[in-house]
């Protein structure tokens, strides 16, 4: 713990000789950090650069906060946290349903094990910097990442629809009615609920937990298989081959993806 404060302190004091005054706010950021006097400093420092920061001391309210709107356009998102880790926090807001979900996020931290990087960026942090670290790298990290988003958002941006539609398969989310090539496909309604939790994150891998947190709230039990009941029913209501599904796909040892490309 003292060799993480450690870092802190020479992270703020590297910030502090960068602070200088600046650009007009822009775009809206969220940092989560426990370090009152770091998490200052970067506010300064980033405000001075063009970005508006807000500041959460623990991963409860931050995670809070992200269930606000307006959404950040970053999450600047600390690995030792007093209530949460940041990884526990990067899994959570992962399974946040809509755009939350998509908020991209920059994880720092004081440990310097490889470890943490992999399993962060795994956990579906956007990027990773080690404490202590240079302001300017800081802040080129972030205007990397904003602007990769920016790219993303504007090349997929299209009106909300109810209706998601990935080739002969849709799912109205406001009739609750699934169909494949024209004809219903009969399920139940945690089912139903299940389908459109992986639709909408397409492309992405869910583990069980993250699922089940999305629809019912809550982490999964040890041994408890019935998630995997009910996507062998949602698989024989929506594949033309079960047994070989093209739509919903099994990670090994991790949990689901839903398909982007299909049929």
């Amino acid at each position: 713990m003292k060799h993480a404060r450690a870092k802190s302190k020479l992270a703020f004091d590297r910030i502090s000789a960068s602070i200088r005054p600046g650009m007009s706010t822009q775009q809206h950021l969220l940092m989560i950090e426990d370090d009152q006097r770091l998490a200052d400093m970067v506010v300064t420092y980033l405000g001075n650069n063009g970005l508006s920061v807000a500041h959460c001391p623990d991963a409860t309210s931050g995670l809070q906060q992200l269930q606000r709107q307006p959404l950040p356009d970053l999450l600047i998102l600390d690995l030792m946290l007093p209530d949460l880790d940041g990884l526990e926090v990067c899994r959570r807001l992962r399974a946040l349903p809509g755009a939350a979900a998509e908020v991209p996020v920059l994880m720092l931290t004081a440990k310097g094990d490889p470890m943490d990087r992999v399993v962060g960026l795994e956990m579906g942090a956007d990027d990773y910097l080690p404490k202590p670290f240079e302001p300017r790298e800081l802040l080129a990290r972030i205007r990397a990442i904003l602007r990769r988003n920016q790219r993303g958002a504007a090349a997929v941006a299209e009106p909300a629809h109810p209706v998601l539609r990935f080739g002969g398969l849709e799912i109205d989310r406001d009739a609750r009615l699934v169909t494949v090539n024209g004809q219903a496909a009969e399920m139940t309604s945690y089912q139903f609920d299940l389908l459109v939790a992986l639709a909408e994150r397409a492309g992405r891998v869910l583990t069980r937990d993250q699922i089940m947190e999305v629809v019912r709230g809550r982490e999964l039990e040890a041994f408890d298989r019935s998630i995997d009941v009910h996507m062998g029913r949602i698989r024989a209501a929506i594949e033309l081959d079960p047994k070989n599904p093209k739509r919903i796909l099994t990670v090994r040892g991790v949990g689901y993806v839903f398909a982007k490309q299909q049929d």
